[in-house]
């Protein structure tokens, strides 16, 4: 099972994860390329852990990209030029992969 399948469980949830990569291959080539390197960055560097959170994340990126480029804005005007900082702060208060895995390490050791 892939991350994605165990992220995205449910036909409704893959259909709106489709949705969204639909609505980023929209998007013009810059604000499309960008998106693809945010979504690896955020599921490299520890992404979220339930279905709901990765929704609200890639919605609002995409949303925002939409608006950038009917604005005609460039991609860092709307992320900052440290596009990794502006991740980690869509990220700042989602549970996230590593603190899964750390309370299920602790629940197991705990109860030894």
């Amino acid at each position: 099972m892939s991350i994605f399948e165990k992220l995205i469980g449910s036909l409704d949830d893959k259909r709106e994860w489709k949705a969204l990569e639909s609505r980023a291959k929209a998007l013009p080539s810059e604000y499309h390329n960008a998106y693809e390197a945010i979504k690896k960055y955020i599921w490299t560097a520890d992404g979220p852990s339930d279905w709901q959170d990765t929704n609200r994340i890639f919605t609002g990126i995409i949303d925002l990209f939409e608006q950038g480029a009917a604005d005609g804005k460039k991609v860092t005007e709307l992320t900052g030029t440290d596009v990794a900082a502006f991740c980690d702060e869509l990220l700042k208060d989602t549970k996230t992969w590593r603190d899964k895995y750390r309370d299920k390490l602790n629940d197991t050791i705990g109860k030894g």
